[in-house]
């Protein structure tokens, strides 16, 4: 194996509070409010309106261009209503408020068993863009797009990422545990798809039942598990290449470039999912955890499930409770509102307290360099905040801003606690905004 990549940081890990906690199953609540656009790319159109009764996993919003994901209803039920509600990335979305029946009737077709073996390699892309499929690591990119490469770009590497480096998150964890062995049928149906030769599950060595349980899964397989160090950003994809295969991204670069893919844990389990049974992604696991959770743990959610639903089924949340974000500590997104839902990339909800909670501060640059030895994408991020600050957006596209891969190193490192990332945001949305023009 390479040696790991360069910078990174060791925060505290904190997974012990959700850990042990075997997933759970919510029922399905009084309503749901499901986001439209959960992919990144183009917006998915509306194929329902007020008063449309839905079934289980139904289409209601359809894929609008390559680079977008089918929408399905995760329930039986009523469309109440069309408009705009509150949504994890911070912001609001449109959304479809569903109120569910008794019956909870699939689809035509949904749920209907199925052979892997008997899926063409041809076909398995159609599958997973019909079943809505997007990253769930996180970044919610469209699955069947991975699975289409350019005729010249050729991938011999399969990575499935089991790292989970994020601080306080388990769920990818409880799944390799629970549903192992499903998450390596998907994870055969995608190489299936690139013709990858080769398949690693990387998972770092402090979750040790998850390395040996997939092991055991694996044995006599073509499939291979690595135990990864402990470090933060180990998940992220260019660092988790680079980790295996010692193959270096170029900046502007994807994974296929150096002849690799990687999809998430989870994302091998919706898989599984859609080709076993035809169930598109209607449902996630998400941890929720912190201080400010009466009871942490694991959860098995319909997507578009309000986040203050999912707490009051985890015990409720605790008084001192001052910030509850979606996400991880390092890469999550401060929430204002507990009316925001579930969504494909939700992978948990973290409550925290007045003791656990900084505040980033504008405070001057001291110079001390510590941001340029953290930063993962050797980026020069004293440099590019300062930019930022100016409003000289070119100066931070000169120095390549747009491959910040928006991991937090450089902040949590930083002793003026200066708000890099939210200036990295900010810097990268004003460059695709002139580019768009």
């Amino acid at each position: 194996m390479a040696a790991g990549f360069f910078g990174g940081v060791h925060p505290a890990y904190s997974k012990e509070m959700a850990s042990g906690s075997p997933i759970r199953k919510m029922p399905v609540p009084e309503s749901l409010v499901v986001q439209l656009h959960q992919n990144l790319g183009a917006p998915p159109e509306p194929v329902i309106k007020r008063g449309d009764e839905v079934k289980r996993g139904q289409l209601i919003a359809k894929a609008a261009g390559f680079v977008s994901a089918n929408v399905h209803s995760p329930v039986s039920g009523k469309v109440k209503s069309i408009g705009m509600y509150p949504s994890p990335v911070g912001s609001e979305g449109e959304a479809a408020a569903i109120i569910p029946d008794q019956q909870q009737e699939w689809a035509e077709g949904a749920g209907d068993q199925s052979d892997l073996s008997d899926i063409k390699k041809k076909d398995i892309p159609e599958l997973i863009k019909e079943a809505g499929i997007v990253g769930m690591g996180g970044a919610a990119f469209p699955t069947h797009v991975k699975l289409m490469p350019p005729e010249n770009k050729n991938i011999d590497i399969l990575i499935i990422n089991g790292a989970e480096c994020e601080p306080f998150l388990t769920a990818d964890h409880r799944l390799m545990l629970e549903n192992g062995s499903e998450i390596l049928e998907g994870a055969r149906l995608f190489a299936r798809a690139i013709e990858a030769e080769d398949i690693v599950v990387a998972i770092e060595n402090n979750k040790p039942d998850a390395i040996e349980k997939m092991r055991e899964l694996a044995r006599g397989t073509d499939i291979r598990v690595e135990g990864m160090d402990v470090i933060y950003p180990q998940g992220a994809e260019k660092q988790l290449i680079f980790s295996l295969t010692g193959r270096k991204v170029p900046a502007g670069g994807l994974p296929m470039d150096v002849g690799a893919l990687v999809q998430n844990v989870g994302t091998c389990y919706a898989a599984f999912q859609a080709a076993s049974r035809n169930i598109p992604l209607i449902e996630r696991v998400v941890t929720v955890t912190g201080s400010g959770v009466r009871e942490p743990g694991n959860v098995l959610v319909p997507i578009g499930t309000r986040f203050g639903d999912v707490i009051d089924f985890c015990g409720g949340m605790r008084e001192e409770t001052v910030k509850l974000i979606s996400g991880g500590p390092m890469m999550g997104v401060a929430q204002y509102s507990l009316e925001a839902s579930v969504t494909k990339g939700t992978s948990g909800i973290l409550l925290l307290g007045m003791d656990e909670v900084e505040q980033f501060e504008n405070r001057a640059c001291i110079r001390c360099g510590r941001c340029l030895e953290a930063c993962p994408m050797r980026l020069n991020p004293s440099a590019l905040s300062i930019f930022a600050e100016r409003i000289e957006y070119d100066r931070t596209e000169e120095y390549n801003v747009m491959d910040c891969i928006e991991c937090g190193c450089c902040a949590y490192v930083c002793p003026s606690r200066r708000p890099m990332v939210h200036h990295f945001r900010k810097a990268k949305a004003e460059i695709r905004k002139k580019a768009r023009g």
